[in-house]
């Protein structure tokens, strides 16, 4: 009876592995396919049936695509966007948060719902105020004008409320009696204790912001030297004209993503599952 448990057992694991390993393929395939053609040639590319594997890869289009397409001052411009953008989020974000969790100010519950409602709104409805807000302010066409409207966000206020929240109160009422101040506590308790939390927004922030398309191509029309790596891969095609190159530009924008994700999986999985378990 006992044996036959156990064989019963290795088949569940043996299936839930197969599933898995399935998955997971349908889920890397594309990457691969995308970093398999930006080493081929432009014929390879084009061929039919599709070339899947090769033996002489083209490193060189990598080469190509960072002197000439010019993917090296893309990457410069999309890193600085990108940094700006995550830190204010991650600081504007925690400190609103904290706010939310443990302060008491008047129609503090009001300005929450507030907050909360602007995640129903996508960003293509504020697109032309968002315009016109920074052409009025003069930023249009500079790096201020494409981090301004990102500089918070509810998502993020919302995602480190919860986290907060999970803090017990005992906690709270201990570090008051200790003599801490808000920043004292939020600094040396509140933070360190929502890790994982702030990680999976540092994250998504990044996603987010590394991601843009439609706000960088509104905004960097007429002004080259900020144009991002999203908006810049497009117009390699002009100067390069070659299929393979724009598909290595693309490689090089996929890599830091991949990184970023390997190096943080771990606390995105905790800030997931936190509160699964009492």
């Amino acid at each position: 009876m006992a044996s036959k448990h156990v064989r019963r057992a290795r088949v569940n694991k043996v299936v839930r592995y197969a599933v898995l390993t399935v998955f997971a393929i349908i889920i890397v395939f594309p990457l691969y396919i995308v970093f398999l053609d930006a080493v081929l040639s432009n014929s390879q590319i084009a061929t039919t049936p599709p070339t899947l594997f090769t033996f002489h890869p083209h490193w060189n289009n990598f080469a190509v695509a960072w002197r000439v397409g010019g993917v090296s001052h893309y990457l410069f411009n999309s890193i600085l966007q990108t940094s700006i953008i995550v830190m204010a989020q991650l600081v504007t974000s925690i400190l609103a948060a904290f706010a939310f969790a443990f302060l008491d100010f008047p129609f503090k519950r009001t300005l929450f719902v507030i907050m909360i409602s602007t995640l129903m709104i996508p960003f293509e409805v504020t697109l032309v105020t968002n315009v016109q807000t920074v052409s009025s302010l003069h930023l249009f066409g500079s790096t201020v004008g494409l981090v301004i409207p990102f500089l918070a966000t509810g998502t993020g206020i919302f995602l480190l409320r919860q986290a907060f929240m999970q803090i017990p109160k005992e906690m709270r009422e201990a570090a008051v009696i200790d003599g801490y101040s808000n920043m004292q506590f939020l600094r040396r308790v509140a933070v360190p204790l929502a890790r994982p939390g702030i990680a999976a927004l540092a994250v998504f922030s990044f996603l987010g912001a590394w991601n843009q398309y439609l706000w960088p191509l509104i905004l960097t029309d007429n002004n080259v030297s900020i144009r991002t790596l999203q908006i810049g891969i497009k117009s390699i095609g002009g100067g390069v004209d070659s299929a393979n190159v724009q598909i290595a530009a693309s490689a090089i924008a996929v890599f830091p993503l991949l990184v970023i994700l390997i190096f943080f999986q771990k606390h995105l999985v905790r800030s997931l599952t936190a509160g699964a378990v009492k």
